[in-house]
């Protein structure tokens, strides 16, 4: 056999011990012709199925995914919030068109969205399945034999010993073994190999994308989540009536609601009284009784992140103000109106705005019946008579004061139209004025009474305020799957960058002058410092049944690095580019372009 064709032989067997490191595809151009590739109509559909499974495909999905949530984000949402996107259309006429077009407005369910969704679905499938089949295959195969050039390898070691190589391969094996090394004789060497958790951890970060995928999808299909305002004292029974606002997912049944309700007790809410924190929240806490179904009354407070948790329900308390208590009456003293009426919060001291509303039971001194409105304006915190400002200077109730301004006609309620309870429909309204002509508004204390003019009534500020809370119910069936699928992505990705995949030779050889010449090599899927250290702990670890013969060089017992000569001397010291790449494993069915490993 010539010299090129022994070296030939070498390489080979290098790229044979380095095989089967990883599942990632290799290249395979096919057959080609003089102009390049030849590939018909299999070969096309082929090659895009390895393009789309590959990861510099996956990347690209994931990053238009990551890119197109961004619309989504910015701009509002059907599914979210109506009113808003009803707004940001008649503030932006020139836009709302395009934005219509491209589905702006329903990003994530928009068709663009569902097909990179979908696509990069498929690229993780498309993965994983051959990839866990490859690597079911190495774990029922044996390590590759050692290479005939073990001073080749990147991390590599030997000496002399009097012990026989019989026994040297022995103590190997058990050495291998102890340290949890997949380990068997193979010929006249040991062939080990280590760090299989490397792809596990690699496959179930494959696994756990596609689970947080189908949790999130399920979820968008199966949720549930409304709102609801509860002034103290009042309840709330989850069913679909109840709700002031509520949305869904497309396959969501009113029949999946929980059957629970509650009510809320009370409201608790403190602020930092000084110093450059003042009136910043310290405690929003909301007592509630609530009963699930048929069973007995529970007690139970529900805090900012703390929500009230009912079978596969949450109720969460994501806001608060206040509710003043008032009492109309009219001409004749009789009570039209009497009750708390919840105000919006405008800034961070809680100044509030809203209307009231006496829709029945009114009438003027001729008898007639009509409607009253008043629009609110109240403060918590009022800053005092000639300080130039009606807004609150705090949160809390320390002086609260409400303006308001009355209006007598109709309201409106009665035109079949939706209207927003906080606010007043002009239109059909008339301000009530005073004898001077002048229209009526008026600044109240609590107890304190605006009278209306021409025998029209009263409206009191009563001295009881109440507090409000606004709490979202919501049924997320695909939280626990996503938080289970993070964990699992999280764990997977650690595992696949610090645990290297490595494999080790120990060859026991008789040398010509009858000593034993023991060889160690080892060859990981990636260059790493640790290879020759923990070389150097098996050598190490081998002596005690193999020691360095007495004659033999001190130092012999050495481990080479990538860029070190090894201790057999100048006639093992390999040529730098004969060192070899470890060699990814062949794929059965290859991509023409080839891809890194995912």
């Amino acid at each position: 056999m010539s010299k090129t064709d022994t070296t030939e032989t070498e390489r080979a067997g290098d790229e044979a011990a380095g095989a089967q490191l990883s599942t990632a595809p290799t290249e395979d151009r096919g057959d080609s012709a003089i102009g390049g590739p030849v590939l018909g109509v299999v070969g096309w559909i082929r090659w895009f199925w390895r393009q789309l499974t590959s990861m510099r495909v996956a990347l690209i999905l994931l990053f238009m995914l990551s890119l197109g949530a961004v619309p989504g984000s910015l701009i509002p949402q059907t599914s979210a919030d109506e009113l808003k996107v009803q707004a940001f259309k008649e503030a932006h006429e020139t836009l709302t068109p395009i934005y219509e077009k491209l589905q702006f407005f329903d990003v994530y369910s928009s068709v663009w969205f569902s097909a990179i969704y979908i696509l990069l679905f498929v690229s993780l499938i498309g993965c994983i399945v051959p990839r866990t089949w490859q690597f079911v295959g190495q774990l029922r195969s044996r390590p590759p034999g050692a290479p005939r050039r073990l001073d080749r390898l990147p991390a590599y070691t030997t000496w002399r010993t009097e012990a026989e190589p019989e026994k040297v391969r022995q103590a190997a094996l058990t050495v291998l073994r102890g340290r949890r090394f997949r380990a068997h004789t193979a010929g006249d060497a040991i062939a080990a190999e280590k760090g299989y958790l490397r792809e596990v951890g690699n496959l179930a970060f494959h696994v756990a994308l596609i689970v947080m995928l189908v949790a999130f999808a399920w979820g968008q299909l199966f949720k549930s989540e409304g709102g609801k305002l509860i002034v103290e004292g009042d309840g709330f029974s989850n069913t679909l009536t109840q709700y002031d606002d509520f949305k869904s997912g497309s396959q969501f049944g009113i029949d999946e609601l929980e059957p629970f309700d509650f009510t809320l007790d009370s409201f608790d809410g403190t602020y930092e009284m000084k110093g450059p924190q003042r009136g910043t929240p310290r405690t929003f806490e909301a007592a509630v009784r609530y009963a699930e179904g048929d069973g007995a009354e529970k007690k139970a407070v529900i805090r900012v992140n703390e929500p009230l948790k009912v079978g596969d329900s949450k109720v969460y308390l994501i806001a608060h103000g206040y509710a003043p208590v008032v009492t109309v009456k009219d001409g004749r003293g009789k009570v039209v109106y009497h009750g708390a009426v919840p105000l919006l919060p405008i800034d961070n001291n809680i100044t509030s705005t809203g209307a009231i509303k006496v829709m029945d039971g009114y009438r003027d001194k001729q008898g007639k019946k009509i409607q009253l409105g008043f629009q609110a304006f109240f403060v918590p915190t009022f800053a005092g008579a000639g300080q130039g400002t009606m807004f609150s200077q705090f949160p809390a109730l320390v002086s609260p004061a409400m303006a308001l301004t009355a209006y007598h006609g109709s309201l409106g309620v009665d035109s079949g139209l939706p209207q927003n309870v906080y606010q007043l429909d002009k239109s059909k309204l008339k301000q009530f004025t005073d004898e001077s002509g002048n229209k009526l508004a008026q600044r109240l204390a609590p107890g304190e009474t605006m009278t209306l003019p021409d025998g029209a009534g009263s409206i009191t500020f009563e001295k009881e305020i109440k507090e409000w809370a606004s709490f979202q119910i919501s049924q997320q069936p695909g939280n626990g799957l996503a938080l289970a699928g993070a964990i699992a992505a999280i764990a997977g990705l650690t595992g696949s960058l610090f645990i290297q995949r490595r494999r080790v030779w120990v060859r026991a050889v008789r040398g010509e002058d009858g000593m034993t010449v023991v060889e160690m090599a080892g060859l990981g899927r990636s260059e790493s410092a640790k290879l020759p250290e923990e070389l150097g702990d098996l050598a190490v670890a081998l002596t005690a049944d193999a020691p360095p013969a007495p004659q033999a060089d001190p130092e012999a017992v050495t481990v080479a690095g990538p860029e070190a000569v090894t201790a057999a001397g100048p006639e093992a010291e390999a040529d730098p580019e004969d060192v070899p790449e470890p060699a990814e494993e062949p794929a059965e069915d290859p991509a023409p372009s080839g891809e890194a490993d995912k």
